[in-house]
């Protein structure tokens, strides 16, 4: 396993560089920065001052071979806007984007994995078909309609819940607060989560649930539950780790656009706001960390294999 580990690893660098260098060619392309600062108030020359400061007078491929020796020297350089430092900034708002992904996750499962095995076992009742109706419905809403949909409700018409940020202005806020405010975006981000989960577990218990090793344990007399939770499920589990590796990068972008919705300041509402000012440091950080949690994902997805299934071997 530590073999494997490590070789994973040597095999993500050159991805990793990959993925910054056609990051950086997108950018330049989409514009420079100092389109921003250009105006009446602006002169000609403190533009081409600010460009020389920033070292954006140098080639493409200069500039990102200065950013990546700062990057191995471990700064990330700093924002354009606010001048801070990307790291700090990516740091301060990594939490909150962690609480609300881990969140919707557990949720998610905590939902499908019950709903698809009832489904599954059931197959063609009528829970059946409210369960898969229920899944396919998930799946199909667009979250930022679901997101609208429920501030009308919750907030506009009810008055029950806030319909942005992590705290209530003027408060301290606490742990109940920030379970307030994180209602509306977990049941955004779990509802479509969920559909997708359901429809992959209630495919894998189906296939499981026809094998003739399941047929022989019922036959033995083993109890029903501990024939579907022991010996299915654990079984049906290589292809729902799969499903699950895949969402959390999926989960990671799509954060972007129900905490720009919620203002949940994490790093979806940073970087928006970055990509509206070209915010090139702080764009690239972001990027740099996606493309980590991708990798980080599969790496753990392929480990999670061999724990659910030990005849799986990691060469």
């Amino acid at each position: 396993m530590g073999k494997y580990i490590l070789k994973r690893i040597l095999i993500a660098l050159p991805v990793l560089i990959g993925i910054t260098i056609i990051d950086y060619a997108i950018m330049c392309l989409a514009g420079s920065p100092l389109e921003m600062l250009q105006g009446p108030r602006v002169s000609q020359a403190a533009v081409e001052a600010k460009k020389i400061a920033l070292g954006l007078d140098k080639p493409i491929y200069v500039q990102y071979f200065v950013w990546l020796g700062q990057l191995l020297h471990g700064n990330l350089g700093y924002s354009m806007k606010s001048y801070q430092s990307v790291g700090s900034m990516i740091a301060s708002h990594l939490g909150p984007t962690l609480l609300l992904m881990g969140v919707s996750l557990l949720v998610s499962l905590l939902i499908s994995v019950p709903a698809g095995i009832y489904s599954a076992v059931h197959q063609y009742s009528k829970g059946d078909y409210a369960v898969v109706t229920a899944s396919f419905l998930g799946s199909s809403v667009p979250g930022f309609f679901l997101s609208l949909l429920l501030v009308w409700l919750f907030t506009v018409q009810l008055g029950w819940l806030p319909s942005g940020g992590m705290t209530t202005l003027g408060t301290e806020g606490g742990a109940a607060d920030v379970a307030k405010h994180m209602v509306m975006p977990v049941i955004v981000l779990a509802f479509s989560m969920a559909g997708s989960n359901i429809r992959y577990i209630r495919s894998a218990m189906l296939e499981i649930l026809q094998q003739d090793y399941l047929r022989t344990a019922k036959a033995k007399g083993i109890g029903r539950s501990r024939v579907i939770y022991k010996h299915a499920l654990r079984n049906a589990l290589v292809p729902v780790i799969t499903v699950i590796g895949m969402e959390i990068p999926v989960l990671f972008g799509g954060a972007v656009i129900i905490e720009q919705v919620f203002s949940w300041p994490g790093l979806g509402l940073m970087t928006m706001s970055a990509i509206s000012n070209r915010d090139y440091p702080v764009i690239m950080g972001v990027c740099l960390l996606s493309a980590i949690v991708v990798l980080i994902s599969n790496l753990v997805t392929d480990i999670l294999y061999a724990l659910a299934d030990p005849t799986i071997q990691l060469d």
